[in-house]
């Protein structure tokens, strides 16, 4: 029993102590902080971006490049991203390079941002490309030979 009085007092004069001094706030304003994981990703070459002609749907060039530049009808090559590889066809997302967005589970032929989606063909075109069958979300696109991150070698 006296041990519990002990222990109650203590917390008393902690309490007591602990309120009657309070500290003062002082708030710095800092940077935001850069999450590694994040800061890696732009850091890395991006494989899942390729440039496709920008002239509209009137269009049929179907121009696809890994690098920026001027399809072959004259227009501005505009970045889009890889969302899914079927055969030799690519379905890109067309709303930027700086996007990550997958197509739309409930309008498969729009992009979860809204955007469209639209088709090209990679055959053909000097890219290197994963087709590991079927549907491949892998979406690695390279102007390279080499190996897909899913472990397959790139086709062209």
């Amino acid at each position: 029993m006296k041990k519990m009085l002990t222990i109650w007092a203590c917390i008393a004069v902690i309490g007591v102590l602990g309120c009657s001094r309070p500290e003062t706030v002082v708030e710095i304003e800092q940077e935001p902080a850069v999450d590694n994981v994040a800061g890696n990703a732009i850091a890395t070459v991006r494989h899942d971006v390729i440039y496709v002609c920008g002239c509209g749907p009137g269009c049929d060039c179907n121009s696809v490049s890994a690098d920026k530049g001027t399809c072959s009808c004259g227009s501005e090559l505009v970045a889009a991203h890889v969302v899914m590889v079927e055969g030799h066809d690519a379905k890109i997302c067309t709303c930027g390079n700086d996007c990550r967005c997958e197509i739309d589970a409930e309008d498969t032929s729009k992009c979860s941002c809204g955007s469209a989606v639209k088709t090209v063909s990679l055959e053909g075109k000097g890219l290197y490309f994963c087709n590991c069958g079927g549907s491949c979300t892998c979406n690695y696109v390279s102007a390279e030979p080499g190996t897909c991150t899913c472990g397959m070698e790139l086709i062209s």
